[in-house]
């Protein structure tokens, strides 16, 4: 019997929610990272990747994909916005590329785990996850209040 994974009740919604706090606490440490030091961005970044993470997944589930299809993908963000491609959500050019380059540069791992590894800009990361923020939001806010329910408000 399979343990059950954590988050397998989670709904899009709350998925969402998830990411919107990540997002919030990667643009508040960026407010205090010193400038002119790469390294001590790496947290702000690591937020930032996982909140980019968390509102795609939110975006699937939204449309109805399965859980464990998406856990599968483990942290790849290039997969992840190609099935939200598919299903509708629509990038900005730059931004899809640089989906597609922070998995083939396996920025997620390199972040964690490589001071001194090659990464994007982290104003360039800040840039997708507000796109992607902004997007999302809106999708799960427009299927929210087409449930009956109030819109949640942007947090």
């Amino acid at each position: 019997m399979d343990a059950v994974y954590p988050g397998h009740e989670a709904s899009a919604h709350d998925i969402l929610e998830l990411a919107s706090y990540y997002r919030t606490a990667a643009t508040l440490l960026g407010e205090c990272s010193p400038r002119g030091k790469s390294l001590s961005h790496a947290p702000r970044r690591f937020l930032a990747l996982h909140s980019i993470e968390l509102y795609l997944n939110a975006f699937l589930l939204a449309k109805g994909r399965d859980p464990k299809m998406i856990r599968g993908l483990h942290h790849d963000i290039g997969e992840r916005s190609r099935w939200a491609k598919e299903a509708g959500l629509i990038f900005r050019k730059r931004t899809e590329e640089h989906l597609a380059t922070l998995s083939s540069n396996r920025e997620y791992l390199v972040t964690r785990y490589d001071p001194a590894g090659t990464l994007s800009q982290v104003n360039r990361v800040m840039a997708t996850l507000e796109e992607l923020s902004q997007k999302v939001r809106k999708v799960i806010d427009v299927d929210k209040s087409n449930n009956g329910r109030t819109a949640r408000p942007n947090l």
